[in-house]
Order: C-alpha cells, then structure tokens, then sequence
C-alpha cells in the first residue's frame, strides 16, 4: 500500500499543470495571442514590435515587424491552442507555453526565424535560435536588432525628446512630403546617422568611426551585435563609445 501511495504522488507531480487557457488563437503580434478571452504572452520568446523596421548597412529597411506579424497569423490564426500558465507579467498578460496540435509554439516561431529566444526569462529555445541564426531563417536572413535593443533605444529617444522639449525652446515643424524609410528609425538604426559605432572582435570595446577616418569605409554595423549608428560625435560619446584613432 505505501508503495503504491509513493507512485501515485510520484506521477502526480510528473504530471504537467493543464490549466489552460485553451482555445482558438487570434494573433496580436509575433509573441502575444488572444486566447479564449485571455491575453497571454508566449513564455521565453520575444519578438519584433509591430511598428519596428529592421535593416542595416548592408541590406534595406523594411517593416519586420509587420512582416512577423502576418507570418504569425499564417501558422497560427484561428487554430486550437493548449497552453499550460507560468506566469502573469507586469501588464496582467498571462506568460503561457502553448501547443498546437501538439507542436511547442514558441519553438516554432524561434525555430523559423520569426522570434529570438528570451534568455532572460528562460533558456527553453536557446539552440532552436542557434539554428535559425547558422542557417539564416527568417529574421536572421538580414540586418535586425533584437526587440530588446529596439524598445531600449525608442525609450532613449523618447528621453532625449523629453530633455529638447524642456529647454524653452519653440520648434517650428515643417512638413516636406512623406519621410525617407530611414528616418522612422531611431538613431541606433538610422545610416543617414553618419557616424558608425562599432565593437572590437578583439577586446570588446566600443569604438565609433567618422568619415574619413582610415577604416570607416571597411567598418559595417551589426545591430544584433549592438552595433549602431550615430548622429554626432557627443551622442557617441555620451553612449560611452570612444573614437577609432585611424
């Protein structure tokens, strides 16, 4: 009888938790669902914001995050999910690992490029992302930061407009017809930014470039290695990047 007693807990706590929710999906965006009324965010994963454009020195911007977005809908939309809850976040969103017929969803997304692996919440699709890195699926096929990168440098930009908004100063805007693609990227992505901010292979330091300078025409930006761009020698600086000395 103890016996007995110690397998029924022993496969009770082997047991997955199943409590949903449980549903028909309705993609918000790459990493977020509607699900039975419930808004859960894919637990590990992190991908693009809808409104972010992707792209770099060697390749176009474009609207990946658009992009994410309808491939998304594509593999997922108006299909029956499990989900088993790890969490609510900060924005009362469940943190949830879904299923579809019986395939991780998550992995799914990070394994076709769609997505990259949230290691700060969890290493559970660390080497799916590998993958698509070493056989550039998807996001790894071009120049893309990291949502991560992409939300940090919005929120610099909406500071830095915070501090030019209190000085006094009256800013008179005039309208010249629809923007160039590359101006609806913040600075960090922006190549009409001149300056190019780059990070040793050697010993890792930050080191921006300016035109002219000896091996600024060999010097390409990587975003995802948090390379950038800059709009003046003080924004580099500031950043705490130091000037090439060639």
């Amino acid at each position: 009888m103890l016996r007995f007693a110690l397998l029924s807990i022993t496969l009770l706590l082997a047991s997955p938790v199943t409590g949903g929710p449980n549903g028909t999906i309705r993609v918000v965006d790459g990493d977020t669902f509607k699900i039975d009324g419930t808004t859960v965010r894919l637990h590990a994963i992190d991908a693009p914001e809808t409104d972010q454009m992707c792209g770099d020195a060697n390749s176009p911007t474009w609207a990946c995050g658009d992009w994410v977005r309808a491939k998304t809908r594509e593999l997922f939309q108006g299909r029956t999910a499990r989900c088993i809850a790890t969490d609510t976040d900060r924005y009362g969103r469940t943190v949830a690992k879904c299923s579809v017929d019986g395939q991780d969803v998550g992995e799914r997304l990070v394994s076709e490029g769609l997505a990259f692996a949230y290691r700060q919440y969890g290493m559970d699709y660390d080497l799916a992302e590998k993958g698509a890195a070493v056989n550039g699926r998807g996001l790894h096929a071009t120049g893309v930061m990291s949502p991560a990168a992409f939300r940090s440098a919005q929120r610099a930009q909406a500071r830095s407009a915070s501090v030019r908004n209190d000085t006094g100063a009256k800013t008179v805007k005039v309208n010249k017809g629809p923007p160039a693609k590359s101006s609806w990227l913040p600075n960090v992505l922006n190549p009409k930014c001149k300056i190019k901010g780059n990070i040793s292979l050697s010993k890792g330091e930050r080191i921006y470039h300016v035109p002219g300078q000896e091996y600024y025409s060999k010097t390409r930006i990587s975003p995802t290695k948090g390379e950038r761009w800059f709009c003046s020698e003080a924004e580099a600086r500031a950043a705490g990047w130091r000037k090439a000395r060639n």
